[in-house]
């Protein structure tokens, strides 16, 4: 098949070289805002450029994949759908909730073939861990625990428009325990702390360590997120974020049942130190970035939307269930400001 991908910064290269070798795909149309990056990776996994978005779907693909800036992908996720394309999206579909449910309004009922990126879902441990919740060989669950830890912050220019720790970090975590798990959120209750601030602030150098002092405060952020989640069936899901933990990139679910525990990302590569006597595990290498981390979970994400291109499968992850996450999201944010638990139904009105 033939497919078209605008969008080639960090996610949109690294998807760039994933799809280049895909078998499915027999040839590869990209784009990007900066002429030299389109030509640079068209150059490197062989692909043809476009000059723009709109030649590239007129170039005759069958399936178009959205990496662009957050705030491009409502006009191209549009652009794709009104030409009749199945359509890839990186999350979010738009910066803003409110601009995410027009988009879903108006595309309505054309929305079958879109696939928003939520890549642990395509994770191996993801994926054997809903299995054990939908086989019933954990029993009821009582307890969910979900993390991640990004190693350093991201830079000011992605802080400026990231919309927060719970809408760009969290959001992952509260996809992936609606699809494990099965159920919805009723109510989030939720806070955040500006240590780096605090720290930079009372260092007697803060300009020493550009990431380090970054001021989340000054984007209306928080640098550590704790976020509790009441679900539909009286579960309780407890999320932890940070953009510290310079041992590597932390991703984990447990999920605690009646009947058995068990447990996401305890592999070799966990960036976590034992300090227990005799104890050698983790003994790998520390995953250092979501891309080493989840890069299986990229391949099998991508090789799924060929499957839903190609009409052999459903979209993996809708236009509502990216929704459904990024209310949950809103209502994080919500809490932390207000410092108060707060209701699904009170941000979905």
């Amino acid at each position: 098949m033939r497919l078209g991908l605008i969008g080639l910064g960090r996610i949109g290269a690294f998807h760039a070289r994933t799809l280049a070798g895909l078998d499915e795909v027999e040839s590869l149309v990209v784009t990007d805002a900066v002429a030299d990056t389109t030509a640079r990776i068209a150059a490197e996994v062989g692909a043809e450029a476009a000059e723009s978005p709109a030649k590239l779907l007129a170039s005759g693909v069958d399936g178009v994949l959205i990496a662009a800036a957050t705030n491009a992908h409502p006009e191209l996720l549009l652009a794709a759908v009104d030409a009749g394309l199945p359509v890839f999206c990186e999350k979010p579909i738009a910066g803003d909730i409110a601009d995410a449910v027009r988009l879903a309004e108006r595309i309505a009922g054309r929305d079958e073939r879109v696939q928003i990126g939520y890549p642990r879902r395509f994770d191996a441990g993801y994926t054997a861990a809903r299995q054990a919740v939908y086989s019933g060989e954990l029993g009821w669950l009582h307890t969910v625990r979900a993390t991640t830890l990004d190693p350093a912050p991201p830079p000011p220019d992605y802080l400026r428009v990231s919309g927060g720790i719970f809408r760009d970090c969290s959001v992952h975590d509260f996809d992936a325990i609606r699809w494990v798990t099965g159920r919805e959120v009723v109510e989030v209750y939720a806070t955040g702390g500006n240590r780096a601030d605090a720290e930079a602030g009372s260092a007697a150098d803060p300009e020493a360590g550009s990431r380090e002092a970054v001021n989340f405060g000054r984007y209306g952020d928080v640098d550590t997120a704790a976020t509790t989640l009441t679900l539909d069936d009286g579960t309780l899901a407890l999320v932890s974020n940070s953009r510290f933990n310079p041992r590597g990139y932390d991703v984990r679910l447990e999920l605690h049942g009646s009947r058995d525990s068990i447990a996401v990302g305890l592999d070799a590569g966990l960036p976590l130190r034992s300090v227990e006597p005799g104890v050698t595990f983790p003994g790998g290498t520390p995953h250092r970035f979501f891309m080493d981390r989840l890069a299986g979970a990229f391949r099998a994400e991508l090789a799924a939307f060929t499957e839903l291109v190609a009409g052999r499968r459903p979209s993996p992850c809708t236009v509502a269930d990216a929704l459904a996450a990024g209310w949950i999201a809103e209502a994080a944010a919500r809490s932390a400001a207000e410092h108060r638990p707060v209701r699904i139904t009170e941000v979905t009105r």
